[in-house]
């Protein structure tokens, strides 16, 4: 494969894992390419890098599909081979302390470890090939890892780093972090090679696409995982203030105020009663009242622990928000985020202590209804009403005069649906009903938020 058609296809790649890569900078990539050695790999991987990532979330898919479009050279398993013992016959324990030197050693200028990386290379030709079947073989990284175990090997890295100073202070917590890092960086050199191989027999493309996850931005808000919810907590903050900016009511007489009758009359006095000069009240920006409600049934699990985590920020950035939970019942949990409670305290405490549950099984018309008659009187003429949920109901009644009525109370309404739009009103779901009350827009990821924030007129 010549170096344009690595070219294009690693920069096809990206855009496919979902990194947003424009023809313009392709092009720039290209010319980047002619201004440094080709032979240096980590110079071409800096070149990329510079014209190709945006944003710090992005760099770990493109690292992965780098190394997949230009591998590294296999060249470097003889360098490993003359520094240690023989990789192919040695016996695990050889192999054990090998590690272990390597695991001790620091990186050089440029952040990686040749010998680490050959090391690797070296232990996944020898224990990561598993037979698929007949006359088949794939590569998986758990064989070397279990084989070699350097978790285990903690306790006596630190045992001959420590050399007899006290243990429990900050040489041993320093030693330990380096340690673990180097740890997880052969564990990554391991998954980096044992990609390669499949890529080998496989196809670059085909490995390419199982390989990377989206970028945060982009995952869905139905498949996320615990440890995703803590980092989309850090995108939450800044979606909630430009929301509450778009919600922001503006003042329909532009940017004077209402006239101030009073000024303007006295100040006629100096001209025989003519009022040459007006004057006008100051302007006096109003903040809006915003009524959430979410559903937190367990279809929409992921969803709902996301839409509370915006519920929190929303309430941070207002006194006046109101938020209520329902699964077939409804139920204000505003008192659960008040500025300055930790947010996964607030819930914990939701879950236990919120009345949003009669039966279990998700009812919107109920919970609507529910709503109305206990807290209609929370949405009003300064009220934007978001409404969180995928609109699946198990069949029950929609109660959509109760929508109606309360998206005519208030002065906004929004729906945010985390379901693709090709799967609305398949199964139980609601979406062209409720959708044509209140409007209603696919919210599967941060993206597609910030996306609807910016569509806010």
């Amino acid at each position: 494969m010549s170096l344009l058609d690595r070219h294009v296809g690693f920069v096809h790649a990206l855009r496919e894992a979902g990194l947003p890569v424009s023809p313009a900078e392709g092009l720039d990539a290209a010319r980047a390419l002619e201004v440094i050695d080709l032979a240096e790999r980590e110079s071409l991987r800096a070149a990329y890098a510079a014209t190709l990532v945006k944003r710090p979330s992005h760099r770990p898919g493109f690292d992965t599909l780098f190394d997949l479009w230009f591998p590294a050279s296999t060249t470097g398993l003889q360098a490993a081979r003359e520094d240690g013992p023989d990789l192919e016959s040695a016996g695990v324990p050889e192999l054990r302390d090998r590690l272990a030197e390597l695991l001790l050693e620091a990186e050089d200028r440029k952040g990686h470890s040749q010998g680490m990386n050959a090391f690797a290379r070296a232990m996944v030709g020898r224990f990561g090939r598993q037979p698929a079947g007949p006359g088949r073989q794939n590569w998986f990284s758990y064989p070397v890892m279990r084989t070699l175990s350097p978790e285990t090997l903690m306790a006596r890295l630190l045992a001959e780093v420590l050399a007899g100073r006290e243990r429990g202070g900050l040489a041993e917590k320093v030693a330990r972090q380096r340690i673990g890092e180097n740890i997880e960086r052969f564990a990554e050199a391991v998954s980096t090679d044992v990609r390669r191989r499949i890529a080998e027999d496989s196809g670059i493309e085909r490995i390419a696409r199982s390989s990377v996850r989206p970028p945060l931005e982009q995952l869905d808000f139905l498949r996320v995982t615990k440890a995703d919810l803590a980092r989309l907590r850090r995108e939450v903050h800044p979606l909630a203030r430009r929301l509450a900016a778009r919600l922001t009511v503006k003042h329909r007489l532009g940017h004077r105020g209402r006239l101030d009758f009073r000024r303007t009359v006295r100040a006629s006095l100096s001209s025989g009663g003519v009022p040459l000069t007006t004057f006008n009240r100051p302007r006096r920006p109003h903040k809006p009242e915003l009524v959430v409600l979410c559903d937190v049934s367990d279809s929409v699990a992921s969803f709902a622990h996301f839409t509370l985590l915006l519920t929190y920020a929303l309430r941070e950035q207002f006194a006046k928000v109101r938020a209520f939970g329902f699964v077939d019942t409804v139920d204000e949990i505003t008192r659960f985020f008040v500025p300055g409670a930790d947010v996964v305290e607030a819930m914990t405490r939701l879950t236990k202590e919120a009345d949003m549950v009669r039966f279990g099984r998700t009812d919107y018309g109920h919970a609507l209804e529910a709503f109305a008659e206990r807290y209609g009187d929370s949405v009003g003429p300064k009220t934007s009403l978001l409404i969180l949920g995928d609109a699946r109901s198990n069949y029950q009644p929609p109660a959509l005069a109760t929508l109606k009525r309360l998206a005519r109370d208030a002065r906004h309404a929004y729906w945010l649906n985390p379901e693709p739009t090709a799967q609305w009103d398949t199964g139980d779901s609601l979406a062209t009903a409720y959708g044509g009350v209140v409007p209603m827009y696919e919210c599967r990821n941060v993206a597609q938020l910030a996306s609807f924030i910016e569509e806010l007129a």
